[in-house]
Order: structure tokens, then sequence, then C-alpha cells
């Protein structure tokens, strides 16, 4: 056992149990909505959600949700399919023939909207999927709107990108087109959800986002956007939030062996200083393309999933996604263009996990993300040990109370053991050990701790 003694003069190690508010509203020294700061984010795959696959379904499964402590729900597309080159028997939920409508695989809109009011009376935000890059080849926008509203070939067809030969590329050069693009995400807004998770807003041009989002944020108060895309520019004037993609594949290659703890280390430096303090960071261990098409945390990840699942909580800037399934350690890749539901919700110790991490985020200010939430310091490392402190002074903090959380990882598959750091003791949340300065803390293979 590799052993690391450490003596640090720090702060208390303190706990809070104060919940962030949630008005909804932003004041003048935030950038986001209040709500986003400390919120945990739920990816509802709704096809696979339920044996229905309804809204009405997942309407009833909003008190385990509540429970586990979730607070963003973002709905996968919820828009009607093409039919046209479609993949499998139901195809793709990103192949979308009508911008204003509903999946009637899913229901009806008057399905859709009670979904929605449950969620609100609930306490849940609700984030739509928007696929702004591309329709299907056989949406109505196709068929009547003008031609140059797509790119097309030099024989007139549509345009396909990658191995999506489901869509057909939008063209941004055209101003009536994008002037729809906004009428359609306000069709929704007017309905009442909170904002919009951008698929593959990496693909759109950024002038379109800088264009619409502030737009948007003013005529509808409270809104939140996140972007799947990496690209540090997504934040100036555009996103609350965006993908930690490398920092998943890091995870994973920690997991595996090919990356270390020092690599851990250099990334979020590196991410530190490319992005503003604002910005969000969704960080995961699953979402729906990992799932269905790279693997389950569990097969990814294997007996790291845990440490990981918790890194994905605690780092600076993160704001930690769940996707279906995981609250119950699903362990089971969904078919992408079939029904493939989730076959019972059993509230097990996967889900005791989970809940206990989505407590953890909302008790702690220091955790909250963008610029609200603490500064990360070192305290010791050691091949596969990191052990760091997060700490939020009362000025800054989203409660106006100081705060500051200890996290301790093992990324290796030998134990290590560290010095406990703080001078008047602390106690570890996950098991209520308490421990004084000094006093020696083991972790297993691909162990952690939280004080």
């Amino acid at each position: 056992m590799k052993t690391l003694k450490t003596a640090v003069a720090a702060a208390a190690v303190a706990f809070l149990s104060i919940l962030a508010g949630c008005s909804g509203q932003r004041d003048d020294s935030q950038v986001h909505p209040d709500w986003a700061y400390n919120s945990v984010v739920y990816e509802m795959n709704v096809r696979q959600y339920t044996q229905e696959g309804t809204f009405t379904a997942a309407a009833e499964e909003l008190p385990r949700l509540r429970r586990l402590g979730v607070d963003v729900i973002w709905l996968m597309p919820v828009y009607p399919i093409g039919v046209d080159q479609r993949k499998g028997t139901l195809g793709s939920y990103y192949a979308i023939s009508d911008y204003c409508a509903i999946n009637p695989e899913f229901g009806t809109m008057e399905d859709f909207e009670y979904f929605l009011g449950k969620a609100h009376d609930a306490g849940f935000k609700v984030i739509l999927d928007w696929v702004a890059n591309h329709t299907s080849p056989d949406a109505v926008w196709e068929s009547d709107r003008p031609e140059d509203w797509y790119v097309r070939d030099s024989l007139g067809n549509t345009v396909t990108q990658y191995d999506w030969t489901d869509i057909a590329e939008l063209n941004y050069a055209n101003h009536d087109m994008r002037e729809e693009m906004r009428k359609s995400m306000r069709f929704w807004l007017d309905k009442g959800v909170d904002g919009f998770r951008c698929d593959m807003a990496c693909e759109v041009p950024m002038d379109f986002w800088t264009e619409t989002l502030p737009v948007l944020r003013a005529e509808y108060p409270g809104t939140y956007y996140l972007a799947e895309g990496e690209n540090p520019l997504l934040h100036t004037d555009a996103f609350d939030a965006s993908y930690a993609w490398e920092l998943h594949h890091l995870m994973n290659g920690i997991a595996q062996g090919k990356n270390t703890a020092a690599d851990l280390k250099a990334y979020i430096a590196k991410d530190a200083a490319a992005c503003p303090p604002e910005a969000f960071r969704l960080m995961f261990t699953s979402n729906h393309d990992e799932n269905s098409w790279a693997g389950t945390e569990f097969e990814r990840m294997g007996d790291a999933a845990d440490v990981m699942a918790l890194l994905t909580f605690v780092l600076p800037s993160g704001q930690p996604l769940i996707y279906t399934g995981q609250e119950i350690g699903y362990d089971h890749r969904f078919q992408f263009f079939e029904k493939d539901p989730v076959p019972a919700w059993e509230w097990n110790a996967r889900s005791d996990f989970y809940k206990s991490l989505t407590d953890l985020r909302h008790a702690h200010p220091a955790l909250a993300a963008g610029e609200k939430g603490g500064e990360m310091e070192y305290l010791a490392e050691d091949g596969g040990l990191l052990v760091f402190v997060r700490y939020v002074p009362a000025e800054k903090s989203l409660d106006g109370k100081a705060d500051s959380v200890t996290v301790a990882v093992n990324l290796g598959a030998a134990p290590v053991s560290f010095a406990f750091p703080h001078h008047d003791g602390g106690t570890e949340y996950f098991t209520g050990r308490t421990y004084g300065y000094g006093e020696e803390v083991i972790l297993g293979p691909w162990g952690y701790s939280v004080f």
C-alpha cells in the first residue's frame, strides 16, 4: 500500500445543509438563472423510459425523479420523425420532420402539456432537445419552403453529413430560414419550457447563436441553454453550458489504464484557462450517444464507474448529468431506432448512490458550477491519489455563507492512503466516520471519500 503523509493547515471542513434558491431569475451578480448553478440534469429518453413510451406514463414517474433529487429534465427530441430514409423501425429522434409538433409515438400535444405542467408543479425545470443543424429529408420545410433553405448538391438534392443518411442539412446563409428557426424555438418557450439543449451546436454558425440566445433570454427570463459542443467560444454571448467531452474520454481512459490522475489534473488546469469562469461544463459518465454506440459506463469504466460519477458532481465548472437507467444501474445499451424500454423501475442501492450525490451537490455551494462555484486547491497527490478542496467564501456563495468540501479519489487499481489534512478534523460524507488531523485515510481500488 502506498502511503502519503500530508499536513496541510486548512479551514475546518464544513457540511452545510442549505439548498440554493430556485426562483428561476438572475440578479446583477449572476450570469445564469439562479436555479441552474447547483442543478443536476436528467436526460430522459422518452421512448425507453417506460413500457408505454409516452408522456402520460413518464409523468407517473416524476415522484421517483423528485426523490432522486434531479432538478432539470432534458427531454430527448419530442418532435415527429421523418419517414424518408428512416433508420430502423422507429427512426432517429434527431431526424425531425416538424419542429412545432409532437411525435405521435409519445402522445399528443395535450399529453406533452400535461407532462410539462406536472413537472413544473413538482419543481422541475424542463428543457427540450433542439436540432438546429438539420431536419429529415421529408420535413415540412423541405416541401413547403424555398429550396435554398437547405444545402443542396449540384443536382439539387439535399445533403447529408457523416453517416447521417436520414437527415438534410439546413442552409444558414438563408435569413428567412434563420427567422423561422427562431420562431419555432419561441413556439415551445411560449408553452413554458425552460430552455434547450442544442444538438450539434458546433455545426451551426456561431453567429446564429449569438444573435438568437441573448434575445430569447430577454424575452423569456430565467431560461437556460446547453450546447452539445466543447468550443469555449460557445460561451461568448451564447450558451450557459457546453459539453465536457474531453473529460469524458479522459475518464474512460483512466478507467482503462490509458491515462492517469496527472492527465486529469492537467485537463482541469487547461480547461480552466480556456473557458470563461462563468462557463458550465456538462459532465457525465453516460448519455444517449455513449450508451448506444460506445457502451454503458460499466462496459467502459468497470470498477471505476462510481468514482468517475462522483467526479462529475464535484469538479470545478461541472454540471452533472444522469442518463435514463443510470440511477438503477441498468447495464444495457438501448437500441437507438427501436422500442427497447427499461424493464422496471425499482429503487435500489444504485439509486441511493445517485441520491447521495445529488444531496451533496445541493447542500454545498462550493460545488456550484460557473462563477459561483468554489476554487480548487490540491492538498495531496501521489500516483492515482488526488485530494483536493473546493472552497467558496461567503461573498461569492449562493447562500451567502462560506463553504468547503474536501474530496479524495483513488484513480487506480491499487489501495492508497493519506493523512487527514484538516486541523479541526472532519466527517466522511458516505460513511459518517470522523477523522482527526493526521489520521490515516485508506482508499481501496477506485475508492473515494468526501469530507
